[in-house]
């Protein structure tokens, strides 16, 4: 069967799918980036549609993806976070690195130049739906695609009504969204404010696309405009065990100093030509982001400031013909990066004041990569992918390199490495098959490999006088079996996977960025959902996983191995029952499960977890429509997340009970 679907056509089928569809038809674009249907992917994926993000109406990304399972989105303060998915929690440049950020498609950000914040900067409040995939996805994505991908989808014109909406919230939060369009061209955008749950602490938030579709001779083109701007004032940790249950410390905030400033563009232009079951795809894009942020977890409070701009092109050529289907693709970037990091007030002669850090990296990268997919046997689809990533560091410091402290000093906390050129050449393979149990229900396996590249701040940002980082690329080999299927009134999708992690990259007790770490990971993944009515029906989605040390780390002063990895809870849960008596009308009551984890290598501090009970709903009156979200209705005492550092337990502070009121109106 040929398949010719432009960007255009497949966005209509992803937007306009009513909730009851069969979920194995349900069009997705992440996992091999073309359109297929879930039943043609053998590997994990969900989505978060438009419907449910409507409904959700997300004041933060983790209330959207806290129903996709294995995946957990920690939020900070503010619009700020931390990503696991079939991981735990990770902070530092590997908060970011593990995971790839898209936007249609595209990653956000520059492979070595990541952020671990990052999915701010997309408007996933006015998605058409958001994407997960758990697991590898290298053999499409290369660097950072190792424990799964979040690609955000954006709405197109045409099937996009107008809309204009204001919300408000507890602690002055309000925001305002608008959409306008036409055939062609689509408008959209969101501006909010927040005063802040603790003291001195808020922000304003900026968003604002464009998208525009034409067809020149034989060609359809898609192009989008992204701009984003941040300005929080932030809090810091609240320090003290089970602190966030003390009515004294919630609203309190340690660092009242604190702030980011962050602003990015983003735009691309995708031209798609289909031909005699034969489809190519080539989309050039630009990028910029500039960000700066007081570093309020560190007792000495260093500012950073960095930027990227970059350009890179994407390619894809695909042929289908009878049982087959070749895929071979391109892509290129060049991306310059910058940081510096100054301390403005003294601390310790080890820790000075003044510039830390103050570099330029030009990165390139060039990445072929092919895949083939073949109809073996009625009820057999075997699919196997490669792809070769070559990515080069120039990296140039513009202070003297060595210590930034004074000659007497005899260690550093601060070395600057010499100006010098790296590279990273990585191959990822991948290797599935999908069994076809009956029409209705399938078995589903994926072998694959995925790497990341080390992080720019991993290489030249040393401490404790390492005068060299000599790290090698992480790499995450993947295997995954799973069942999935619909019947009558019930869909299912289960995943069973176990990941082998080498060259994992941390900071030792020394200070030191190494790269000889190894970590495991296993468990097990649901979905369901039942229909109990026309317009009853029950969602789940859960995991329970281990991530473990295999080696003993020089991450403490005791042997680990073994030990559960900090901030990587076993269980975690979300349930929800949804009435729904028509696309104008629907209630959802939703219980959030966060399970017990611990806050240190050692595994000699632990959080609890939380219960989190939230209930949503939705009514049309015309073209006004009205929705109210009543967020921990218990009013649950609970941590967004905690951690341990300096000798002394820390949170983020969970909010207590909040209403949200939103009123817009379509036409």
């Amino acid at each position: 069967m040929q398949r010719v679907i432009s960007v255009f056509s497949l966005c209509i089928a992803m937007t306009a799918a009513p909730i009851a569809a069969s979920e194995l038809e349900r069009i997705v674009v992440t996992a091999q980036r073309q359109p297929l249907t879930v039943a043609e992917n053998p590997l994990s994926i969900a989505n978060v549609s438009a419907a449910e993000l409507e409904l959700l109406n997300a004041v933060h990304i983790n209330q959207a993806l806290d129903r996709v399972q294995g995946t957990w989105i920690s939020r900070g303060n503010g619009q700020e976070h931390l990503t696991a998915i079939r991981s735990p929690v990770l902070t530092g440049a590997g908060g970011c690195g593990a995971f790839l950020i898209a936007e249609d498609g595209i990653p956000s950000r520059a492979s070595g130049f990541c952020n671990a914040n990052q999915l701010f900067e997309i408007n996933s409040e006015q998605a058409a739906s958001i994407e997960v995939l758990r697991g590898p996805g290298s053999s499409w994505y290369g660097s950072n695609a190792v424990h799964g991908i979040i690609n955000v989808i954006s709405p197109m014109p045409a099937i996009s009504d107008n809309q204009l909406s204001v919300e408000t919230g507890p602690n002055h939060y309000m925001r305002g969204k608008f959409q306008l369009g036409s055939d062609s061209l689509l408008v959209y955008g969101n501006l909010s404010h927040d005063g802040g749950y603790q003291a001195d602490s808020g922000y304003e938030q900026q968003k604002l696309n464009l998208v525009q579709t034409l067809s020149l001779h034989d060609w359809h083109v898609t192009n989008r405009v992204a701009l984003s701007h941040l300005n929080q004032e932030t809090a810091g940790y609240v320090q003290g065990r089970q602190a966030y249950q003390d009515d004294n410390l919630r609203r309190t905030n340690p660092n009242p100093e604190a702030y980011r400033n962050a602003e990015s563009l983003r735009a691309h232009s995708q031209w798609v030509k289909a031909w005699s079951g034969q489809r190519l795809s080539v989309t050039p894009y630009l990028r910029y982001q500039d960000m700066n942020f007081l570093q309020h977890y560190l007792p000495w409070q260093a500012i950073e400031e960095n930027a990227q701009v970059g350009a890179g092109i994407q390619s894809l050529y695909t042929w289908e013909q009878q049982e087959w289907l070749f895929q071979a693709g391109l892509d290129a970037e060049w991306t310059q990066g910058e940081l510096n990091e100054t301390q403005p007030l003294p601390f310790a002669p080890n820790i000075p004041q003044g510039d830390h850090y103050d570099y330029e990296v030009h990165a390139r990268t060039l990445s072929p990569f092919i895949s083939l997919r073949w109809q073996a046997h009625r009820d057999i689809s075997l699919t196997a992918g490669l792809r070769y990533d070559w990515l080069e560091y120039d990296y140039q410091t513009n202070l003297a390199p060595g210590s930034a402290c004074a000659q007497e000093v005899e260690v550093c906390r601060f070395i600057r490495p010499q100006n010098s050129t790296l590279s990273y050449p990585n191959w990822s393979p991948s290797l599935g098959i999908i069994y076809q149990l009956s029409p209705q229900h399938q078995f589903y396996s994926q072998l694959s490999v995925g790497f990341r590249a080390p992080q720019a701040t991993e290489l030249f940002r040393l401490q404790q006088g390492q005068q060299l980082a000599e790290l090698d690329a992480e790499r995450l080999s993947s295997i995954e079996v799973g069942l999935r299927g619909e019947h009558q009134d019930w869909f299912y999708d289960m995943t069973v996977f176990y990941m082998d992690k080498r060259n994992f990259i941390f900071q030792d007790t020394e200070r030191r960025n190494v790269s000889n770490g190894e970590t495991r990971h296993q468990g097990i993944e649901l979905a369901l959902r039942y229909q109990f009515t026309k317009h009853w029906s029950w969602h789940l989605s859960g995991s329970w996983a281990k991530h473990h040390y295999s080696n003993n780390l020089s991450l403490a002063s005791t042997d680990i191995k073994g030990n559960d990895i900090d901030t990587a809870p076993r269980v975690m849960l979300n349930n929800r029952l949804l009435w729904q008596e028509d696309e104008h009308r629907s209630v959802e009551l939703e219980w959030v499960k966060m399970g017990r984890y611990y806050l240190d290598p050692q595994n000699s501090a632990d959080y609890e977890g939380h219960d989190l009970l939230h209930l949503r709903a939705r009514q049309s009156l015309g073209d006004w429509r009205i929705s109210l979200n009543l967020l921990n209705i218990l009013d649950t005492d609970y941590a967004e997340r905690a951690d341990y550092g300096f000798g002394q337990y820390r949170y983020f502070i969970g909010q207590p009970r909040s209403v949200y009121l939103n009123l817009s109106h379509h036409w």
